[in-house]
Parts: C-alpha cells; sequence; structure tokens
C-alpha cells in the first residue's frame, strides 16, 4: 500500500428492508452456508439495486447503501466526505470503523483508526467521563500510562473538568461531543474518522476542533476523514473530497471542484421558484433573478434584480423580508433586508411584489443561490424560510484588466483608482 493508509475496493453493503432473515429458514440456511463457511457473497443480495429515498419501500427489497466503491486515502491526506442525506455516508464510515461489516469488497487500513460517528460514540451512559475516556483508549490498544500521560490534554481541551467524575448519562449532547472528539484526536490514532457530529457543539468549539484536525494532519502526519454538510468548513480543512449520491462516488477532485459540483448538481438548477399557498399564513409565492444574460447566467458588473412575490391573507405591521446570497461554498456574501414599516408591503391583504436591485453586481465569478426569510418581526413569528433557491452564475465575458478569476480569491469586485508618483530620491 506504500503510504496508502486506507484502501477501499468494490464496496458494496446491502440492507434488506423490513426483514432481518430472508424470509425462509432453507434460504437463512443456505446464506449461512455460502457467507460463513465458503467465503462466498450473500446469494440473496441485489446488488444491483440503488437507494432511491423517495421511493415506497416494499417488505424484503433489497436496497445498496454503498455500490462499488473504490477509493485511496494516503497518509496525513485530510479527506472530505459531502453529499446529501442518504448518500451513504456515514454507512461508509461505519464499514470503516467496523461497526457493521460490507456485504462484498474488501477494506486495507493501515493503522490505528478512531471514530467519532455519533454524539456519546463509545461511551458507557453509566460510566464517568474518566472512565469512559480509559476505556475508549484501551479498546484501540493503548496502555493505561499512555492514557494518563494524555488525560489532562484531553480534559482541557473538552472543556469538562468540573464533570470528569460524573456518569456521562448526565452530560449534554454538546459535552459528549467535546469529549468524544477530545478523547478521538488526542490518543494517537493514524487514523481519524469524523462524521457530522460537530454541527452539535457550539461555534468555538467547532473552530477549535478543526485547528485540531489540521494539526494532526499537518504536524503529526495523521489521515482525517471528514463528513460534513457545512461546506465552509470542508473547505476550510481539506483540500481533496469526494461527492457521494445513491451509495456511489459521483466525483472525486479538489474541494473546489467538489462543492461546485455538489452543488450544481443539489441545488435548484432555476433563476426562478414558485411556492404553494400556506392556508392562511403570509407566504413567498414566487422568487426571481432576473440576470443580464439568457438563463440563469449573469454578467459580472451588470444590474442584478430579485423579484419577490409575497402573499399577505391578514395584515402584518412588523413583516420583514430579508435575503442573503450563498457562495458555492456555503457562505452567505450579501446580506438585504426590506422592513414593512420602512416600506409598506403588508399593510393590507393583498399580492405585493417586492424588487431589490442591484445597480452594478460585484461579485465573483462563482454558482450563487439564494436564502430568504421571511417573519413578523416584533412577534418574531417565522413565517418561511427558503434555503438554497434560485441558483445562478456569474460569468466574465471577455476580459477586464488581467485579473485571475478564482472564486477563492475574493467576494467582490470594487471600482478602484490607483495614484503613482515617483519618489523625489530615486
Amino acid at each position: 500500500m506504500s503510504n496508502t493508509v486506507i484502501k477501499i475496493e468494490n464496496l458494496s453493503k446491502i440492507y434488506r428492508l423490513g426483514e432481518i432473515g430472508t424470509g425462509t429458514l432453507s434460504h437463512d440456511l443456505n446464506r449461512w452456508w455460502q457467507m460463513n463457511i465458503r467465503g462466498k457473497d450473500d446469494p440473496y443480495a441485489l446488488v444491483g439495486g440503488v437507494n432511491d429515498r423517495t421511493a415506497k419501500a416494499s417488505k424484503g427489497e433489497h436496497v445498496a447503501a454503498l455500490k462499488d466503491i473504490n477509493l485511496e486515502v494516503k497518509e496525513g491526506e485530510v479527506l472530505g466526505i459531502i453529499g446529501k442525506n442518504g448518500a451513504g455516508k456515514s454507512t461508509l464510515l461505519k464499514v470503516l470503523s467496523r461497526v457493521t461489516s460490507p456485504t462484498t469488497g474488501v477494506i486495507k487500513v493501515k493503522g490505528r483508526l478512531a471514530s467519532l460517528l455519533e454524539v456519546g460514540t463509545g461511551f458507557h451512559p453509566e460510566m464517568t467521563g474518566r472512565e469512559n475516556i480509559y476505556m475508549n483508549g484501551t479498546i484501540m490498544g493503548m496502555r493505561k500510562w499512555e492514557i494518563t500521560r494524555k488525560l489532562d490534554e484531553i480534559v482541557e481541551f473538552a472543556g469538562v473538568a468540573k464533570y470528569l467524575d460524573t456518569p456521562v448519562k448526565r452530560y449534554s449532547s454538546g459535552m459528549k461531543v467535546r469529549l468524544g472528539f477530545a478523547v478521538a484526536a488526542h490518543l494517537e490514532p493514524e487514523i481519524l474518522v469524523v462524521d457530522e457530529v460537530l454541527a452539535v457543539g457550539d461555534a468555538e468549539f467547532q473552530k477549535k476542533a478543526i485547528g485540531k484536525m489540521q494539526d494532526v494532519s499537518t504536524n503529526d502526519g495523521r489521515t482525517v476523514l471528514f463528513v460534513s454538510h457545512n461546506m465552509q468548513s470542508v473547505s476550510t480543512l481539506t483540500e481533496r473530497t469526494v461527492v457521494m449520491e445513491r451509495g456511489e462516488i459521483f466525483f472525486t477532485g479538489t474541494t473546489d471542484k467538489a462543492i461546485n459540483f455538489y452543488l450544481q448538481n443539489n441545488a435548484a438548477s432555476e433563476n426562478y421558484f414558485s411556492n404553494k399557498p400556506k392556508s392562511d399564513k403570509p407566504y413567498i409565492k414566487s422568487i426571481k433573478v432576473n440576470t443580464s444574460m439568457q438563463g440563469a447566467t449573469h454578467e459580472i458588473m451588470k444590474p442584478l434584480v430579485f423579484e419577490f412575490v409575497i402573499k399577505i391573507p391578514k395584515p402584518i405591521k412588523s413583516a420583514a423580508l430579508s435575503y442573503q446570497v450563498i457562495n458555492s461554498r456555503g457562505i452567505p456574501v450579501m446580506h438585504v433586508l426590506v422592513l414593512n414599516e420602512e416600506q409598506e408591503f403588508a399593510n393590507e391583504v393583498g399580492e405585493y411584489i417586492l424588487t431589490s436591485k442591484i445597480p452594478k453586481s460585484r461579485l465573483y465569478p462563482d454558482t450563487y443561490s439564494l436564502k430568504v426569510h421571511f417573519a413578523d418581526k416584533f412577534s418574531k413569528t417565522k413565517f418561511e424560510t427558503l434555503e438554497q433557491v434560485c441558483q445562478f452564475e456569474v460569468k466574465v465575458l471577455g476580459e477586464i484588466r488581467d485579473y485571475y478569476w478564482y472564486n477563492s480569491h475574493a467576494t467582490f469586485i470594487e471600482d478602484n483608482t490607483w495614484e503613482i508618483t515617483k519618489s523625489k530620491n530615486s
């Protein structure tokens, strides 16, 4: 494997819906014989099945949570794994962590692997935080003195010193995540596997955790597999990312390209959004992005117009509508707000068209979408929050000076002037 620490070949994981056995004793015995005695694959697993979560399940149906996965991860690499819910990300990590076994395929792992897959993973609720630290270290094959040497560092990082000798069942979900991550990161595994659980922690802890993962990969040469729906975290931490869909790997490449691929294939692909009535509640009927070119393509430095149609079945005195423009990394780059007390659009029953115009769009070339909030500011009633709607792409046509257009360089381009004079001392 040379410097390859994880090698996955033709990996599939099949689940049978609604039943544990095959349905008959003879089939159960045949499966046991084939898999346990002959070392063959499950003869009743339909590897060609696809994990389509929108389809209606039938009893006894086989579903491929993972299908023909092939992947190599190098020593010291931080690999991102992204995809929609149900894409197979967590199943892949569970198979790697030996929480569940693969149906077919081979996994080769070189070195100790520590996993943080769910809140409280590997913790016994009746044991104290201290006891769980020692138990987890022992499971990883560490000696007691090795764990003791790391104990203070783990406790300080997790911030649970006051509760170290309290049973874990009394910990909050945030405390469990902090302690679980601290144990996994500090007990010196060669491979660290982290699922979406960091989202449970607060912003300060998330920043610490990402910094720690960068440190263990860069300075210690350890490998990290990181699953997250937070594109900003993935972009910050990783250089290479895998995009999964319906149990398969659809794209592997640099993180920037992987995020763009994911967003372009999963966000709304049109610059128009329509909504269904919300009974007698106020709602956003439609949204349209009026770009400078045909369809959802916009030229940089041209006017950009956002049009919102709002249905008001009963008057709202303190209505507020705001929208954020989100870039391909999931980062808000623009926030615009309109209030009813400043410009009336909800004082009377009816339908209102709200138009927001950006006279000269200075967004860098990238793919963008909208996040829209509609609420009553006074009562703090949220009528609607829409995410990843009205996707549009900003492009440069021709050359504007000698800029190199990469979406990692900036968010806006601004008009500017330079004044250069020759020094008297030259």
